[in-house]
């Protein structure tokens, strides 16, 4: 099975992904990173530590790395809205026909192995295996479940679809539609909310051709409810299949509130800058002055942090700022019934 990683600017985490796939994952598979502009040195580091991965650049790559330095200098935004989209589906359209695709700040907590799940998703013929669901258990309870093993059980969420102009004008309200049901008490405001248990962005094993089908008309930007259009479309088209849908009992991946990528979409209006955040605990990283594996299987402890961040002059990375910063990006989470704090 293909492990496919998407990777920028975060070293730190991906050497902790990369340690939690050794641990956890049993059986026959490959990892692929790819990069979108991490510097050089540290994915030489990378390489060293792990040297059985593929590292493969994306198109953007030079741009991006400049951009990292600009940022440093100047205080320049990174445009985290450019994305290398076409390399992620080029990858994906060679990979195995069931693959996990995941990003760098995402690590495993658990034991899985992927023959077996492999063997198991295609006799039950299951599009998505949901892999992590950050806590929120609420979510998926909502929804009718069938055991497939003692370890896995099957999704069926009868959710309500329409032929694409009108699941169009539904989903995004086209001529007012949704907001006519509303009125005439065929939809509540949650009706949308249950349709993202066809999606898994980052924390899933996927049938190939559901993943391609979930990309389709994306190009070069991240729109997940164009994905979650797709995914409905696709769940149409296979609605018969009671086990298109499965998750396993136990949760198996994690991820982080403590870092992100760039501002482009954590910006709440603090005077933090997780870029220039990013860089210190890279820097530390890389000269062996910063432990990837603190407090694993958790996230890095928020003291640990803080004492990364202590006597620096930067105004930009300030204790009390990223602290207000990962407090409102947990908020987020907090809202939709997620566990962040574990």
């Amino acid at each position: 099975m293909d492990i496919i990683i998407k990777s920028f600017n975060r070293p730190f985490y991906l050497d902790r992904c990369l340690y939690s796939i050794q641990k956890f994952v049993e059986g026959d598979y490959t990892i692929t990173v790819l990069d979108d502009g991490t510097p050089e040195k540290y994915l030489t580091k990378i390489k060293t530590k792990y040297p059985s991965i593929k590292i493969v650049r994306s198109e953007n790559y030079d741009e991006k790395t400049e951009a990292i330095q600009e940022n440093l200098k100047t205080g320049a935004d990174i445009n985290g809205f450019k994305i290398p989209t076409q390399m992620w589906i080029n990858t994906v359209k060679d990979a195995s026909p069931y693959f996990i695709i995941t990003e760098d700040d995402v690590w495993f907590i658990r034991k899985i192995n992927v023959n077996e799940l492999n063997e198991i998703m295609g006799k039950e013929d299951i599009s998505l295996l949901r892999l992590g669901w950050l806590g929120n258990e609420n979510f998926v309870n909502q929804f009718k479940q069938v055991d497939i093993t003692s370890e896995m059980f099957a999704i069926y969420p009868d959710l309500f679809t329409l032929p694409p102009f009108l699941m169009e004008c539904f989903f995004y309200n086209k001529y007012k539609f949704f907001s006519l049901l509303y009125k005439l008490g065929l939809v509540t405001n949650n009706t949308k909310t249950k349709y993202w248990i066809l999606n898994s962005i980052l924390m899933g094993i996927h049938k190939k051709e559901f993943w391609l089908a979930t990309w389709q008309n994306i190009n070069g930007k991240v729109d997940e409810k164009k994905q979650l259009f797709n995914a409905i479309m696709y769940y149409r088209k296979y609605k018969h299949n009671k086990t298109m849908i499965a998750q396993l009992k136990k949760e198996t991946l994690k991820t982080t509130f403590s870092s992100s990528a760039t501002n482009s979409y954590h910006s709440y209006g603090f005077n933090f800058d997780v870029n220039q955040f990013n860089h210190v605990v890279n820097e530390k990283w890389y000269n062996d002055q910063f432990d990837p594996l603190e407090n694993f299987p958790k996230d890095f402890s928020e003291s640990y942090i803080l004492s990364l961040l202590e006597n620096k002059n930067n105004e930009k990375i300030k204790p009390e700022e990223w602290k207000k910063w990962t407090n409102k990006f947990k908020d987020q989470y907090r809202n939709q019934g997620c566990s962040v704090d574990e």
